[in-house]
């Protein structure tokens, strides 16, 4: 080439160092899975079907894998061991086994990420607090106690340096939600910090039409880790619907949660983070 003589022994060290690094390229991609149900809420099931596009989006990008899937007995030790991340899109496992493999992927070092409806528990409801672990060890909120309605932004505080909120404005106006109030005081519990709440600026927060729908002051963390695990819960994951069929006969979705680039910015880095083992 040129007059320039390029040895075979020159060009096969080159490949065989391209092999290597493309080789580390993907031994350094973690895998996630994603477990969701996606039923009876439509706001909910709205969140679930824009995840499961944004989330490929971004393995895409960035260079990991990602699997959703629907099926509860998966979330078990053997298929568990194949994934660095776990995320639940709306809800959590009801059975005892799919329950007692969680904790034990955690306790052993994996990795969760929880959007909104996944930390809900009420007794009675269809979803009940009968999982002290999971609701007031793990996630440290106890029982829900009550939201704000219809879904609307807040701005949103963040309160602490993390991975997760690394080069995020100090405030910010989310996406639209409806935000969730609970039973436990998480800012008494050492295990729990506290990366992003509500901003007195938000208040009133809601529209009703029932007055306890609008809150007017008082304190709401809506993103924290346990630092005891390796995870992050968000509060967000709940769209805007046409419930009032204001614009056409269908309960079409009014906003997105991922739509919001501050917001997505905050879960990419939770992401990366969480799939990261060389960070706790």
């Amino acid at each position: 080439m040129n007059g320039i003589n390029f040895p075979f022994t020159s060009v096969r060290c080159l490949l065989i160092l391209f092999l290597a690094c493309a080789s580390a390229r993907c031994a350094d991609k973690f895998k996630v899975i994603a477990f969701y149900t996606g039923k009876d809420d439509l706001a909910h099931i709205s969140f679930v079907h824009e995840a499961n596009v944004w989330f490929p989006q971004m393995a895409e990008k960035y260079g990991f894998n990602y699997s959703a899937t629907t099926n509860w007995n998966n979330l078990n030790s053997d298929f568990l061991s194949q994934y660095q991340v776990v995320i639940f899109l709306d809800t959590r496992p009801e059975i005892t086994a799919q329950r007692e493999a969680f904790q034990k992927y955690m306790e052993h070092g994996g990795a969760w990420m929880g959007f909104h409806f996944s930390a809900f528990a009420l007794t009675p409801s269809g979803y009940p607090q009968n999982w002290d672990w999971y609701h007031n060890q793990f996630l440290g909120s106890g029982e829900y106690v009550s939201n704000t309605w219809r879904p609307t932004s807040a701005i949103l505080r963040v309160e602490a340096k993390h991975p997760a909120t690394a080069q995020l404005p100090e405030t910010f106006s989310s996406a639209p939600n409806e935000w969730y109030r609970w039973k436990n005081d998480l800012r008494k519990n050492p295990d729990i910090k506290v990366l992003l709440s509500i901003d007195p600026k938000s208040f009133p927060l809601g529209t009703g039409p029932k007055p306890y729908e609008i809150w007017h002051d008082g304190d709401y963390p809506v993103v924290w880790t346990n630092i005891r695990y390796k995870m992050i819960y968000f509060n967000m994951g709940h769209n805007d619907m046409d419930y009032e069929h204001k614009f056409d006969n269908s309960n079409r979705t009014l906003s997105l949660t991922f739509a919001n680039e501050t917001e997505s910015r905050l879960v990419l880095n939770s992401l990366l983070w969480l799939g990261d083992p060389k960070v706790r």
